[in-house]
């Protein structure tokens, strides 16, 4: 039973210098992060508001790089590695399509991208081990298992998608259900709700004497600084008020190895901190020191995968766009439909894992393996792949 030792790794691993400590009163707490979704979803129809203000000639210019499916990958990869969220990438996602600036067609790869983005975070983490070749071999193996999922994943999914639109099409089914058909618009409370703080960002803009297409930059860089600041503390303050909650069940369940449980397990905690990233990362050291196996660890990054959907989703609200609904939900069917194929069944279960597994026994014979391989697939080749790609 490895009791504290786990508990006292688990919160800190994502920022050593946090207090484990609540500063506020958890109600205080749960008001501010109430606040923060509200001035996210205001950030995110503010972005969908201004490129509707630019017009159509110019967000055609805009996104003419990502008619090539191809492209349209490496967008995602990169915006997401940019900002080190796939939260905040996906977020911008459905506000472009909720403009029109994008059609769903052409973010299905952009979503699968963000996928991918994604996950260099935790494989950065893994580097910080590389003076001890136990923990290193280890601990990159638990990093990249989430990379050759989401790499095979998308290797399957996205010529399937192409070829037939299964992805798409099950998220406008879904989506169709809920709201009505594909490119109408919904009444959502939401979208009511934050149509006057954008209106005022807005007339501030005018007021300067912005109009037209300056107006509408400026207006998306406004939605794009408040979507991810407005993240960031989400994730800071949730992580704060369920720290004791998720030591509480990482110590209950990831010791025992329980697939689907820690799958769930994966899923909420990543729902609660919103930010795969910090689940994924602090599976890292515990995998490192031995606390962990690696097939212990690997389930609950799939949960994080589906976890970390519920942003796009809530995003999606704040417009009122049938179509930005579709897309978030092409985000978690795509994430639902890799586990159906790369872990539920047997015989492949196992790829990812011996991947990586072989991956981390060469980065620690030759270790800067480990740094070619992050710069070369997580920037390198989608920048050249957008430069390219047109």
């Amino acid at each position: 039973n490895p009791g504290p030792s786990i508990a006292s790794n688990i919160m800190t691993t994502a920022n050593p210098n946090a207090p484990l400590r609540q500063e506020l009163p958890g109600p205080a707490r749960s008001v501010v992060v109430l606040t923060l979704i509200y001035i996210f979803l205001v950030g995110v129809s503010s972005l969908e508001s201004g490129i509707k203000v630019m017009g159509a000639d110019t967000q055609e210019q805009l996104f003419s790089n990502v008619n090539n499916p191809l492209a349209g990958l490496f967008v995602g990869i990169l915006g997401t590695v940019l900002v080190q969220s796939s939260s905040a990438s996906t977020s911008v996602i459905v506000g472009l399509v909720a403009s029109q600036a994008l059609g769903v067609e052409q973010a299905v790869p952009m979503i699968m991208g963000a996928n991918i983005g994604t996950t260099v975070t935790n494989t950065l983490v893994s580097l910080g081990h590389l003076r001890s070749s136990v923990e290193f071999k280890r601990a990159f193996a638990a990093a990249t298992v989430h990379d050759f999922f989401n790499f095979f994943a998308v290797a399957l999914l996205l010529p399937l998608e192409l070829a037939t639109g299964i992805i798409s099409s099950i998220a406008t089914g879904i989506s169709g259900t809920l709201v009505g058909s594909s490119g109408s618009e919904w009444k959502s409370p939401i979208k009511a709700s934050v149509k006057a703080p954008v209106g005022w960002i807005e007339s501030m803009w005018e007021t300067l004497g912005l109009t037209g297409n300056v107006l509408g930059v400026f207006m998306v860089l406004c939605g794009l600084v408040i979507v991810l600041l407005a993240l960031t503390f989400i994730t800071k303050n949730m992580r704060r008020l369920v720290a004791d909650r998720v030591e509480r069940t990482l110590n209950a369940v990831l010791g025992k190895g329980a697939g689907f449980v820690a799958m769930f397990v994966g899923l909420v905690i990543t729902i609660a901190v919103q930010s795969s990233s910090i689940t994924t990362s602090i599976l890292i050291p515990l995998t490192a020191a031995g606390v962990l196996t690696l097939r212990n660890a690997y389930p609950v990054t799939l949960g994080a995968n589906v976890g970390t959907t519920i942003t796009a989703l809530l995003a999606s609200l704040a417009t009122g766009s049938t179509d930005s609904l579709t897309i978030a939900l092409v985000h978690t069917t795509f994430n639902v439909v890799g586990i159906l194929l790369l872990y539920v069944i047997p015989f492949a279960r196992d790829l990812p894992i011996r991947s990586a597994e072989f991956l981390a026994e060469q980065a620690v014979v030759r270790r800067q393996w480990a740094i070619a391989y992050v710069v070369i697939l997580f920037i390198a080749i989608p920048a050249l792949g957008v430069a390219f790609l047109r």
